[in-house]
């Protein structure tokens, strides 16, 4: 395999670890978010937040959204956190494995990202938006980048 080739799939794959790196601590800032509402009205703030962003509260999304926080226990609220920051570990642990090209990095990356193609595919045949679109062709994008990397990995014969 060339410099180049290497260097090219390495650079893709450096690009998902960042960007797993980066889904990872969004949603880890999510769970700190979430614990700001420990011993507060949660449907009070789902209220407030829907109204700051100039949304129909009798909407159908925004309802749904307003009457879920307001279910809201301490307890719900911790064990949301706790899988905010489970989530953000995975991913952190992924973003690692992928930087330091392992091999099994690259099937986990892989196969967890194909999980969600025939989900998004459906989301586009209901509805068809820009976001929607986009998380599918990154989704794609990420899941060929690496089924190529694990390819090429084995056309090469060196494990890791």
């Amino acid at each position: 395999m060339s410099t180049s080739t290497v260097s090219t799939r390495l650079t893709g794959v450096r690009l998902i670890a960042l960007l797993e790196l980066a889904k990872g601590g969004l949603v880890l800032l999510a769970g700190f978010g979430i614990l700001t509402l420990l011993h507060r009205d949660a449907g009070l703030a789902a209220e407030r937040l829907v109204q700051h962003l100039h949304v129909n509260p009798a909407s159908g999304t925004p309802r749904i959204f307003i009457e879920l926080a307001s279910g809201l226990t301490d307890a719900r609220l911790l064990l949301l956190a706790a899988g905010a920051a489970g989530y953000a570990c995975v991913r952190a642990v992924e973003a690692y494995g992928l930087w330091r090209e392992r091999t099994w990095a690259e099937w986990f990356g892989a196969v967890s990202g194909a999980v969600y193609l025939p989900l998004e595919v459906y989301e586009l045949s209901e509805r068809v938006t820009w976001e929607r679109g986009a998380v599918f062709v990154v989704n794609v994008l990420v899941v060929g980048v690496l089924a190529l990397a694990l390819w090429r990995r084995k056309g090469s014969g060196r494990p890791r």
